[in-house]
């Protein structure tokens, strides 16, 4: 659940970032993939973490 979440605030995170700095629909989507990827791996270091913690 974690990752799922990390996921989508990445990609909505990364696709604000380009929009507020002007950029067209690819750069608003390569921003959005890949803030969507390194969300999505925290999420998932995170999740191994608790899941080791419990």
């Amino acid at each position: 659940m974690i990752i799922i979440a990390g996921i989508l605030l990445g990609a909505v995170w990364g696709y604000g970032l380009a929009s507020r700095r002007g950029g067209n629909r690819l750069d608003k989507l390569q921003y959005g993939g890949s803030f969507a990827i390194a969300f999505g791996l925290a999420g998932l270091f995170v999740t191994i973490f608790v899941d080791y913690l419990i």
